[in-house]
């Protein structure tokens, strides 16, 4: 089973790009992460044409979250993060999928830092810590896939003290990062590239992408059961050259039943 997880950054404007993904690259499982399109102006048919259903939870200009399946029925089980019945920002949707359970969130920027968007940042950080708590100890597969706009350590970030001031790196978020680490789930690239220097993100700006000058933001957590079954975990950066592309790069994992990986060193970003 191979599960994707990619901010596309503008689902109908990157279309094109996310299609040629999926031929390319066949993921079973794909979350999707700043769709930027209301409810009613979801790509569906265009998604089903290319052999994959799809549920999504959408949102005008900004935000908005979609789970795909090529492989059964998406069966929802919750639309929204709970704890907070004034938050309508659409950032995270659930679901059953093929024996997985799949939670899909795309979260808050935070900047600038202080002030109101990073303190809302963290409250959502927390009733999502709340909410997965609930999930970790699950006798089924769970993934937690998408955008979490924090790099949790210095080699997750290109010059890590130029970013001492950023939402993105904050002491606070990178220890609520760790608090979802310390409740039981596996940082899946971390578990198998202890060391490597990995990204998933680069500005358009200066060359970030051909520099390599990125950021580590877009992440996959496995609960016991899933981590049990990771056989690989990686960056296609492949996405990130093409024209007209998101500013991320799809990240990946595959699970095999009764199979797990060893963690080694080697530099992720070559996809099968």
């Amino acid at each position: 089973m191979k599960i994707a997880t990619y901010n596309v950054n503008g689902v109908n404007g990157r279309l094109p790009v996310l299609l040629r993904l999926l031929d390319l690259a066949r993921p079973d499982i794909v979350c999707l992460q700043e769709l930027k399109a209301p409810q009613d102006r979801f790509p569906d048919q265009a998604l089903r044409r290319a052999g994959y259903e799809a549920i999504w939870h959408g949102q005008s200009r900004w935000n908005g979250v979609a789970l795909l399946s090529r492989v059964g029925v998406i069966c929802e089980t919750r639309r929204g993060l709970p704890g907070d019945p004034d938050d309508v920002q659409s950032r995270y949707i659930e679901a059953a999928v093929n024996g997985i359970l799949v939670a899909n969130l795309y979260l808050p920027n935070g900047n600038p830092r202080p002030g109101a968007k990073f303190e809302f940042k963290l409250r959502w950080f927390e009733r999502l810590r709340r909410h997965l708590s609930t999930l970790v100890g699950l006798e089924v597969p769970v993934i937690v896939a998408g955008d979490l706009n924090v790099m949790p350590t210095d080699i997750d970030v290109y010059v890590p003290e130029r970013w001492q001031d950023d939402a993105l790196f904050a002491p606070e978020v990178r220890q609520a990062f760790q608090d979802l680490l310390d409740q039981g789930w596996t940082d899946a690239i971390r578990q198998l590239h202890p060391d490597a220097t990995i990204y998933s993100f680069w500005k358009y700006w200066r060359g970030g992408f051909e520099r390599d000058v990125g950021l580590r933001i877009d992440h996959l957590l496995l609960n016991p059961v899933a981590a049990a079954q990771l056989v690989r975990a990686d960056v296609d950066r492949r996405p990130r050259g093409w024209e007209k592309t998101s500013d991320h790069a799809p990240v990946w994992i595959k699970l095999g039943e009764g199979q797990s990986a060893k963690p080694e060193a080697s530099r992720a970003g070559r996809s099968r």
